[in-house]
């Protein structure tokens, strides 16, 4: 579900309102935006590389830490989403987890997106 960002700009991932009541202030949550930011460009594609080598245990640990961020600044659906895959990744098969996992990636690759737009606005 999309929504209004109090800046005005529609997002389907990044809640900055959730982010907003979490964190407390407009300047500490851009702050810590550029971490999730990083997080995403350099985890997402070690994960998608590890499960394409059928490693979900190593896997697993950047599938916890993104879990665990997503939250603060995401949208329910998307955490729900990377919580099931996370879950999945502690004793599911590598094609099941793979799978799993094209399915969140797209989402993640937005939130990315919405992140750096974010970030660029003055």
């Amino acid at each position: 579900m999309a929504t209004t960002s109090p800046d005005g700009q529609v997002r389907v991932q990044l809640d900055i309102a959730r982010a907003l009541e979490q964190i407390g202030d407009e300047a500490a949550m851009r702050g810590m935006l550029p971490m999730l930011q990083e997080l995403l460009e350099r985890d997402v594609p070690k994960i998608t590389q590890l499960l394409a080598n059928n490693d979900v245990r190593g896997a697993n640990p950047l599938l916890h830490s993104l879990k665990g961020c997503l939250p603060i600044f995401c949208a329910p659906a998307l955490c729900e989403h990377m919580a099931v895959v996370e879950h999945m990744s502690k004793a599911g098969e590598s094609a099941e987890v793979g799978e799993a996992f094209g399915l969140l990636l797209p989402k993640l690759q937005e939130l990315q997106e919405e992140v750096t737009q974010y970030l660029a606005l003055p």
